[in-house]
């Protein structure tokens, strides 16, 4: 799937087929379909240098391990029955 990137430093409106629209913030990146690189309104964009169509393996991609925030095991608290005392029943 495609990859578009804004180049510019203001907010871009993209527009694609079917009436639909790709907001992107200045120097993000949008996933479109094949069929939206071919849009006239599109490919003008692309001309003026505005924005950039690239390939889904030029996305920067999560290496395994970094930013995943792990679980630590706390030790375990002696079990009181929530707090309830042998005298309350």
């Amino acid at each position: 799937m495609p990859v578009v990137t804004n180049k510019t430093q203001r907010p871009l409106s993209v527009p694609l087929p079917d009436g639909k629209t790709l907001h992107l913030g200045p120097g993000k990146t949008g996933q479109i379909s094949a069929k939206a690189v071919e849009d006239p309104r599109f490919k003008k964009l692309v001309e003026a240098g505005e924005i950039e169509v690239g390939t889904e393996d030029r996305r920067p991609t999560v290496r395994p391990g970094i930013g995943k925030k792990r679980r630590t095991s706390l030790p375990d608290h002696a079990s009181s029955g929530g707090g309830r005392r042998s005298g309350d029943r």
